[in-house]
């Protein structure tokens, strides 16, 4: 609770700095309150420095490269050094645990902690979707719970950013996720039966028709991926900074204490929404999964209704 206190009245002091520039701004040049709400979204975006307690950094900036006519910016951004961060505190306490869980046969302490998730993905995702052959992809399965769940939980830390807030990086764990699910679909039935699924089980006359349809279907679980955490993980971020903006959109200190309290109370909410993404993610991915592993082929459903 002090953690998320913090983190509002942090993040009140930078609104109530951001809104003194608006109203300056909006003096100026005559704007009204769109303008003032646009100032106040601004330090949900992604940017290139970072404001530390004590100290604003300039990230590095590289050169844009063309690639195929496509302008490609390598530059470090705040969002990326977040998902390095909980890249490194992830293999860290990985590596604690595995330790931990050596030295003793009853796991303890963070070792402990970390059986009980790697318990709760076994049992209630990877087997009950997959069954035991989906045993071989825990760990792709358990990187992507805990690597989702760290970026969620840094975005409610003082100073902190949630790296899933960026559709970058959602976009890249769906690829990633894409071809996990593709590898496993071809790895259990093999590369024939795996093309004679995308027929669809039809004539081969509709096969125009069916293959680009199914292929479609693929693409979009992958995209549902993306935009189901990157929505989620946005939306209770601009939830916050939109009411506590109601402290200087309205301008006066009474109310102040209401803004307050509903925002510590939907920074504890997004603790659960941390947790749940993490959670919502793999076990879309688990099923995905199991659904292109299962042993049925289309092709000989189509053999048995021609016979």
């Amino acid at each position: 609770m002090q953690k998320h206190l913090a983190d509002t009245l942090g993040a009140a002091v930078h609104v109530a700095g951001v809104v003194d520039t608006a109203h300056a701004s909006a003096a100026a040049h005559g704007a009204g309150n769109g303008d003032l709400f646009g100032h106040l979204l601004e330090h949900l975006h992604d940017s290139r420095e970072l404001d530390l307690p004590f100290a604003h950094i300039e990230l590095p900036h590289f050169a844009s490269i063309d690639f195929f006519g496509v302008t490609v910016d390598l530059s470090i951004t705040k969002h990326l050094v977040f998902l390095w961060l909980a890249a490194v505190l992830l293999l860290t306490a990985a590596v604690a645990a595995a330790r931990k869980n050596a030295k003793s046969a009853v796991p303890k302490g963070i070792g402990n902690l970390v059986e009980v998730f790697l318990v709760f993905v076994r049992d209630e995702i990877v087997i009950p979707n997959m069954g035991q052959a989906g045993l071989k992809y825990m760990p792709y399965l358990l990187t992507t719970f805990f690597f989702i769940l760290t970026m969620n939980l840094m975005g409610l830390i003082p100073y902190g950013a949630s790296s899933t807030g960026n559709i970058n990086v959602t976009a890249g764990l769906a690829i990633i996720a894409f071809i996990m699910i593709q590898a496993a679909a071809i790895r259990e039935q093999g590369l024939a039966h795996y093309l004679a699924h995308l027929t669809g089980g039809v004539h081969w006359v509709l096969w125009p028709i069916m293959i680009p349809l199914e292929v479609i279907g693929h693409i979009t679980k992958a995209f549902a991926l993306c935009m189901r955490l990157f929505a989620n993980m946005m939306g209770g971020h601009t939830v916050v900074v939109s009411v506590l903006g109601l402290i200087f959109l309205f301008g006066v200190v009474w109310i102040a204490p209401i803004p307050t309290f509903f925002v510590v109370a939907i920074d504890l909410l997004e603790i659960f929404v941390a947790f749940l993404q993490a959670y919502v993610f793999t076990i879309l991915t688990s099923v995905f999964m199991g659904l292109g592993m299962q042993s049925e082929s289309h092709g000989g459903e189509r053999s048995k209704a021609n016979h």
